[in-house]
């Protein structure tokens, strides 16, 4: 008798039942709802930062008499042109939105130019004392701008030039605050390519405009536009320097007519601030694409 054969088949190994499969919808829900959380708290955040600009463009066009009532309204129940007509008509504007664009202009212009030339040297020259040099610039960064003036007033007095553009100018012309943001951002230019052209006979200066430079120019937005921002907004010195009509700029010009016999007109000065602000909101919206690339290439360094 022949012994019965046993056929042998493969057996398929089960896996053991895991925690894994219902886990992965529980996990993809704590993740909607993540996602849903952070655009609520970024929508909030927004209405937030927008809101106050909304209500400012809207009530400047109300009646003085709805802008004063309690409680305020936000969309304008009868919407007038008064405080604009008031604001061109009323103020030499043309006058003081020049000497605003001019100040804050070459204050830019200046900033872009010698902060770019100060973080070039520290950075890509050698020379002795950069380090000591570097550290007064740092150093300086954390003094209040409050402290230097009315040193800085009597610098100005005493060289007569009191009342004068190159008083709205030339103490502004170079910051230590560009000054770093620059150095810090040329550390991501190779030393390798300024060796190659001092090979190639390239002077400093054709090195610094025609390879450096084009280099920065996330920098280069990113400090122009906090320049411009800064000295298009100035209030203080321009209010302390500025002694005639002819030489103010639209933030003090705003402050100094807006107010009557026995009240403030913020009919008028909030037609004037929604002019103030249109530049500043025209110019980040052209070089915001560079802005946001340098602020976060410089804050790797």
């Amino acid at each position: 008798m022949t012994a019965p054969t046993t056929s042998t088949r493969p057996t398929v190994a089960v896996p053991p039942a895991t925690a894994a499969g219902p886990a992965r919808p529980v996990r993809r829900r704590r993740d909607r709802v993540a996602v849903i959380v952070l655009h609520v708290v970024l929508v909030v955040g927004l209405l937030v930062m927008v809101g106050p600009f909304l209500w400012m463009a809207l009530s400047s066009f109300k009646p003085e008499a709805e802008i004063w009532r309690v409680p305020a309204t936000w969309w304008p129940e009868r919407f007038t042109l008064a405080n604009y007509r008031e604001l061109f008509g009323r103020l030499d504007f043309p006058t003081y939105f020049f000497n605003s664009a001019l100040v804050a202009t070459l204050v830019t212009v200046g900033n872009l130019v010698f902060c770019s030339a100060v973080g070039y040297a520290l950075t890509k020259l050698r020379f002795p004392g950069r380090r000591a040099l570097f550290g007064l610039v740092l150093s300086s960064v954390m003094v209040p701008s409050m402290v230097t003036f009315v040193p800085l007033f009597v610098l100005i007095a005493n060289l007569g030039l009191t009342n004068t553009y190159a008083a709205l100018v030339l103490p502004f012309l170079a910051g230590a605050l560009g000054a770093f943001l620059m150095r810090q951002f040329m550390f991501s230019i190779p030393d390798e390519l300024i060796e190659s052209a001092r090979v190639d006979g390239a002077g400093e200066l054709r090195i610094f405009v025609r390879i450096v430079l084009p280099l920065c120019r996330p920098a280069l937005a990113a400090l122009g536009i906090l320049t411009f921002l800064a000295n298009w907004n100035s209030f203080i010195w321009p209010l302390v320097v500025a002694t005639t009509e002819d030489k103010y700029t639209l933030p003090v010009a705003l402050a100094l007519y807006s107010v009557g016999q026995n009240q403030t007109k913020f009919g008028l000065l909030l037609a004037g601030s929604v002019v103030v602000v249109l530049p500043v909101v025209v110019v980040f919206i052209v070089l915001q694409r560079h802005f946001v690339r340098g602020i976060a290439t410089t804050g790797l360094k």
